[in-house]
């Protein structure tokens, strides 16, 4: 099974599309993830950029509103733009935190009804304010819709349960079996992203992530699938913490997502 690597446009979104991909292309990646509703240039554009260079796309959307007929609205609309854009999949924060299994389950079953439409593979990420916001609640909604693909993101549940999961491990095994994504940020019990994952004193945060990432890229290796992609998602200010006073960011987050790519190429093989 081969690996891919997806850079984010997190920390450049002033960018204009064609430096960013000459830049993403030169430090080894694979593919982009870009949030499309965000994107100046159009799709026959960013085909064309990303032909040329010789990389993927992968298409970022979320679902808004103030209510679920909102949310499937902007689900069905924002779906079909990405399509214009020839993806290789769809990663979307999904639903909401504050409503009922039953509420998030009908944008979940729109979601499938569309990739099934379309055969364009639809990710949903582990994400906080999100439906699957937390283990409990993403084993609730997998046991309901087991079809369901997810973008692992462990960093939030790190945050969000203030632990290290090891308490969950039936919720946990089933989202990597669903996994079929992966947003590579190394978290912690009291935030979603290290201050600078290379620092020897967050090591054991960041063996603990490596550990799902290989579980992940295990089990899709098992299911016979041909590659898996995996982004490194280290933000920039005011994801990335800084220095008091100065707000000097504590590590420059281009260069920690080309260092996390380098670790995975080859802590992954």
């Amino acid at each position: 099974m081969k690996l891919l690597f997806a850079k984010a446009k997190w920390e450049r979104w002033d960018q204009a599309l064609a430096p960013f991909l000459e830049d993403v292309a030169a430090a080894g990646f694979d593919a982009t993830e870009i949030f499309i509703p965000a994107l100046k240039e159009g799709p026959a554009e960013s085909r064309r950029l990303h032909g040329q260079h010789q990389l993927k796309l992968v298409a970022q959307i979320i679902t808004e509103g103030a209510s679920v007929e909102d949310h499937l609205r902007c689900l069905e609309e924002r779906f079909l733009r990405a399509l214009e854009f020839e993806p290789l999949m769809i990663n979307s924060h999904t639903g909401r935190d504050i409503w009922t299994p039953e509420e998030n389950l009908r944008v979940f079953d729109k979601a499938l009804e569309l990739e099934a439409r379309y055969g364009v593979p639809l990710c949903h990420e582990t994400h906080r304010s999100r439906a699957l916001y937390c283990a409990p609640a993403a084993a609730h909604l997998l046991a309901a819709r087991p079809q369901l693909k997810l973008t692992a993101d462990f960093s939030h549940w790190l945050c969000v349960h203030e632990s290290d999961l090891a308490d969950q491990p039936d919720a946990v095994a089933a989202a990597i079996q669903a996994a079929h994504y992966i947003h590579a940020r190394v978290g912690h019990s009291e935030g979603p992203q290290v201050p600078d994952p290379r620092a020897p004193e967050w090591q054991s945060w960041r063996d603990l992530s490596l550990g799902f990432w290989r579980r992940i890229v295990e089990a899709r290796r098992n299911s016979g699938s041909a590659f898996f992609t995996i982004a490194p998602e280290f933000g920039p200010p005011p994801y990335m913490p800084v220095l008091p006073f100065t707000g000097k960011p504590t590590a420059d987050a281009w260069e920690v997502n080309g260092w996390t790519r380098q670790w995975l190429s080859e802590a992954m093989t």
